[in-house]
């Protein structure tokens, strides 16, 4: 069966923003879509809001109620390997015989009816697909896109083209997770970073690598890659390429980087069309250089010079990306989704130089406990970089405690003096009494939950 002829869509883990933004996808096409999600958050609430209906129990009848109104071969379950094999309901439905597939196969089959964009990296890839999607809509470029995060130039995490158009590109961030990326065959692909992550799936750093290696080899002969300056020297890459950096001499990159009123300015030299004194709306030069790369994919595309300057000055950036929450004269907000140890350091680099004589106060939540172990040393070092740290204690996502893995470990390995260890509820008390007056929030767990209450704080 092609992957609209289904009727009913059962998604386990829904609330993911890869998985929601699929969710979305069916229901645009009126299918009936239905999910279960560990918790109730504001993304479910809103896929509620637009017909999608959640759960939140692993409730075995209900769902058998649910699958008698349609014939087995109607039904396609799509799961995300964050819910363990182990979870109730999975388990029914894998013995019972129901088509089960990964949410990268399923996105692998949507992309194979469009043109592909696909940006990959252990960093960068959601900022550089929003971006990538809001330049091709800015030149009236027919897209679908399915990103990573909540775009703020559109509020949402799917953008829909028109399907009947032979020429409709689709961009999508391409997750190195569980090889997730190896279903996709893009024309245009673009490689961001490569550094060590996930190992509890890779085991090893060389096993990264090889598997960036593999996705670079999926592009279409005819097709595009592009690769950051560091990345092509660490791959063993033989296809043609196009490399682009920050500021070294590549055949795209950023000149005259200069910061004023916390924007950042610079010109981009291309061998397409060089482009003098542009602006990104969104700061950090982690995110300059994100921008080079999806410049260098609009210009593959024929986008001009002066579309691309506009869109780059009115890109809004994405929700929990070095996203301001509050920025007044006495306080500075932002929130970000950095999770590992060379996003820490990017983004409180970025903060530091938008922000130097500020005493900058990081609230980080470590994400997985593998994560933590394998990484132990590198975050110490980049939470050093903060004036000073507070640490929730290990999202453990998916996994179980490891024994010895802990906060209080990393804040031992910390050699800063101003670092503690707090719960949730104390942490809205110290800030409640100390007021700092540029707050940080980072991590990929559920540390969002903060912001609203934070914002509350602050802005009082």
């Amino acid at each position: 069966m092609k992957i609209l002829d289904y009727k009913l869509y059962y998604f386990l883990g829904v609330g993911g923003i890869g998985m929601s933004a699929l969710a979305r996808y069916f229901n645009h096409y009126q299918k009936t879509v239905l999910g279960y999600d560990k918790t109730l958050t504001p993304l479910t609430r809103k896929l509620g809001e637009e017909g999608i209906k959640c759960h939140y129990e692993e409730d075995e009848i209900s769902l058998k109620k649910i699958l008698a109104d349609f014939s087995k071969e109607d039904v396609l379950v799509v799961y995300t390997p964050a819910v363990p094999l182990e979870h109730k309901e999975y388990q029914y439905l894998n013995d019972n015989g129901y088509k089960i597939l990964k949410r990268s196969q399923v996105l692998g089959e949507i992309t194979r009816q469009f043109k592909t964009i696909a940006i990959a990296g252990t960093h960068g890839k959601t900022t550089t697909t929003t971006l990538v999607t809001h330049l091709l809509k800015s030149a009236g470029i027919n897209c679908f896109s399915f990103m990573g995060g909540i775009s703020k130039n559109y509020n949402t995490n799917l953008l829909l083209g028109d399907v009947n158009d032979p020429e409709t590109y689709v961009v999508v961030e391409a997750d190195e997770y569980d090889r997730s990326f190896l279903t996709l065959e893009p024309e245009i692909a673009v490689i961001t970073s490569v550094d060590a992550d996930h190992l509890d799936i890779y085991g090893s750093a060389e096993s990264v690598k090889e598997g960036y290696t593999l996705f670079a080899n999926q592009v279409k002969k005819d097709g595009t890659l592009i690769v950051k300056k560091n990345v092509d020297n660490d791959l063993r890459l033989t296809n043609k390429r196009l490399i682009y950096s920050l500021n070294l001499d590549t055949e795209y990159c950023a000149r005259s980087i200069t910061i004023e009123d916390a924007q950042f300015f610079y010109d981009i030299q291309s061998p397409v069309e060089s482009i003098e004194r542009a602006v990104l709306g969104l700061p950090g030069m982690h995110n300059v250089e994100n921008s080079i790369a999806a410049v260098a994919i609009a210009q593959q595309l024929g986008i001009k010079g002066n579309v691309i300057k506009e869109a780059l000055r009115s890109f809004a950036g994405v929700k929990r990306r070095f996203d301001y929450r509050i920025r007044t004269e006495k306080v500075i907000y932002i929130d970000d989704y950095a999770h590992h140890p060379e996003e820490l350091k990017a983004t409180i680099g970025s903060v530091k130089s938008l922000y130097p004589k500020k005493k900058v106060t990081g609230i980080f939540q470590p994400h997985l406990f593998s994560r933590t172990k394998d990484f132990a040393d590198a975050f110490a070092e980049s939470l050093d970089l903060l004036d000073e740290c507070i640490l929730l204690e290990i999202y453990p996502a998916r996994e179980k405690p490891i024994e010895g893995i802990t906060s209080q470990m990393l804040i031992g390995k910390m050699k800063g003096m101003n670092k503690k260890v707090m719960s949730k509820p104390e942490v809205l008390e110290y800030v409640k009494l100390h007021k700092p007056e540029l707050l940080l929030t980072m991590g990929a767990g559920d540390v969002d939950g903060l912001i609203e209450p934070l914002e509350k704080i602050l802005g009082a």
